[in-house]
C-alpha cells in the first residue's frame, strides 16, 4: 500500500474520531461533574454530541493540513468534496418533520393499519408498529432513505412514551437496519446503491430483482420479530396512532387539505431534485417562505437538528478521499464471500456509501463480487450512527429516549439480529 503523509493522518484523524464516538456517553457523565454552563460543563457536552464528533475532528485534521500543504491546497481539497448529500438531508429533515407531511404520513398508515386489523384480527399497538417499520422503511426506496427515516423516526417517537433501555435500543437498532436496505427496491434512494447504479449499469430491474425483493423479506421479518418479542413492552410502553392522532386533534389546527397538498409537492420537488444541489436548495428556501405563512398549522421547523446531523455527515465526507489507500486494496483483493463479510464490517465504520463508492474505484471487480461488495453494505447500515448516512436523522429525533446519549456498544450489540437476518436474506436467499 503506497500513501503519502497527509493520507496517513486522515486514517490516523478518522479513527480517532471513530473511538471518540464510542466514548461520547462517558463524557456526557464527566461533564456532570461540573457546575452547570461553565466553561468545562459546555465543553465536554460539546464532545459529547454524537452529531459533533466527526465536525470536530475534521476541523482539526484541516488545520493539520493547512500546516502542512498551506492555505491552497487545502482549499483545492475542500472544493474537490461534493457535499449535496449533507445539503440534501438538512433540508429534507426540515421539511418531513412539519406538522402537514407527519399528517399525512399517519392518516396512510393508519389507513393500512386498520385493513391489517380487520383482516387479520390483530392488535392495534403492535400492528401500528410493524406497519410503520415495514412501510416506512420501504417507502425509502421511493421518496429517498432520509426521508424515510425521518418520518418513520417521529412516528415512533409519538408511539413511544415511556423509556425502556433495552426496547429503545432494539426498536432503533430494527429501524436503522430496515431503512438501509429498505431503500434497495430502486437505484435511485439508497446510497450505496445510487454511488454504484449509473458506472456498473444496473437499472430499476437489475436493482428490484437482485436486492429489492430480498431487502422486503428482512424488512418484515426484522419487523415481526421485534414487534414479537417486545410485544408486552409494546403494549406498555406504547399507545397507538390513532391515540396519537386523537391528542394531536385536540390540541392543534385542523391541517387544510390544500396546505397538506403543497407541502406534499415540496417534499416531492425537493426528492426529484435530490441530486441537484442549486435546485433542491431554492426549492426548500422558497418552501420556508410558504412555512412562515402556514405558521398556524406548523411546529417550530427542526433547523439546529437537521443542521446537526449535516454537520455530522459533513465531517465523514471530509476524511473520505483518505480511506481509499488502504480501502481500495483491501477489497481488490479479496473473495466475493469475504468481500460481502468484510463490506458488513467495514460499514460499521465507515459510512456504506463511501464503502461503495471506493469500491467501485476498483478495476475488474466481477459482477459477483460488485453484489457482495453492495449487499454487504447495505446489510450492515444498522450497526452504528455512522454506518448508514439517514442513521443520524433517527437517531437525532429520537436521542432524547437515550439518557446520557446513546451508547454506541449498546447499539452495536443490538443490531446484531437484524443485521444477521438481512445478511441471510441478502446472502442466502
Amino acid at each position: 500500500m503506497q500513501y503519502t503523509t497527509i493520507e496517513l493522518l486522515g486514517t490516523i484523524f478518522f479513527g480517532l474520531a471513530v473511538i471518540h464516538t464510542f466514548m461520547v456517553g462517558k463524557i456526557i457523565q464527566w461533564s456532570h461533574h461540573f457546575p452547570k454552563h461553565s466553561a468545562w460543563n459546555s465543553i465536554l457536552h460539546l464532545l459529547g454530541e454524537i452529531e459533533a464528533v466527526f465536525a470536530i475532528w475534521a476541523g482539526l485534521f484541516m488545520a493539520v493540513y493547512i500546516g502542512l500543504e498551506g492555505w491552497g491546497e487545502a482549499i483545492k481539497y475542500q472544493t474537490s468534496l461534493n457535499f449535496v448529500e449533507p445539503f440534501f438531508i438538512f433540508a429534507i429533515m426540515v421539511v418531513c418533520s412539519t406538522r402537514p407531511i407527519l399528517a399525512a404520513a399517519r392518516h396512510g398508515i393508519l389507513f393500512l393499519s386498520s385493513l391489517v386489523q380487520k383482516i387479520f384480527k390483530t392488535p392495534a399497538i403492535h400492528t401500528d408498529l410493524f406497519i410503520v417499520l415495514v412501510v416506512g422503511s420501504l417507502s425509502g426506496s421511493f421518496i429517498t432513505e432520509p426521508a424515510a427515516m425521518t418520518v418513520t423516526a417521529f412516528m415512533l417517537n409519538s408511539m413511544l412514551q415511556k423509556e425502556s433501555s433495552k426496547l429503545i435500543y432494539a426498536l432503533i437498532a430494527v429501524l436503522f437496519v430496515n431503512v438501509s436496505i429498505g431503500g434497495a427496491l430502486t437505484p435511485f434512494a439508497a446510497p450505496p446503491i445510487l454511488m454504484v447504479a449509473s458506472k456498473w449499469n444496473w437499472d430499476f430491474t437489475f436493482v428490484l430483482t437482485h436486492f429489492g425483493w430480498k431487502s422486503a423479506i428482512a424488512v418484515t421479518l426484522n419487523a415481526l420479530l421485534l414487534v414479537a418479542v417486545f410485544r408486552k413492552e409494546f403494549s406498555q410502553n406504547c399507545i397507538t396512532l390513532r391515540e396519537v392522532e386523537t391528542r394531536l386533534s385536540g390540541a392543534q389546527a385542523p391541517i387544510p387539505a390544500g396546505v397538506t397538498l403543497v407541502h406534499l409537492l415540496f417534499l416531492g420537488g425537493i426528492v426529484i431534485t435530490g441530486h441537484y444541489q442549486n435546485a433542491f436548495l431554492g426549492i426548500f428556501l422558497l418552501f420556508l417562505g410558504v412555512a412562515s405563512v402556514t405558521q398556524r398549522y406548523q411546529d417550530a421547523l427542526r433547523l439546529k437538528e437537521s443542521l446537526l446531523v449535516s454537520l455530522f455527515l459533513g465531517g465523514i465526507i471530509q476524511f473520505g478521499a483518505f480511506q481509499k489507500w488502504w480501502l481500495a486494496p483491501l477489497l481488490g483483493g479479496m473473495s466475493d464471500l469475504l468481500l460481502f463479510k468484510g463490506a458488513v464490517g467495514l460499514t460499521a465504520i465507515t459510512d456504506n456509501a463511501a464503502l461503495t463508492y471506493l469500491g467501485s474505484q476498483v478495476e475488474g471487480l466481477s459482477d459477483s463480487s460488485k453484489y457482495a461488495l453492495v449487499a454487504g453494505a447495505i446489510a450492515g447500515g444498522g450497526l452504528t450512527i455512522i454506518a448508514n448516512a439517514p442513521n443520524a436523522a433517527g437517531y437525532s429525533i429520537l436521542s432524547h429516549k437515550f439518557p446520557g446519549g446513546i451508547k454506541p456498544l449498546n447499539l452495536l450489540i443490538a443490531a446484531l439480529i437484524p443485521t444477521a437476518i438481512a445478511i441471510f436474506c441478502l446472502w442466502v436467499l
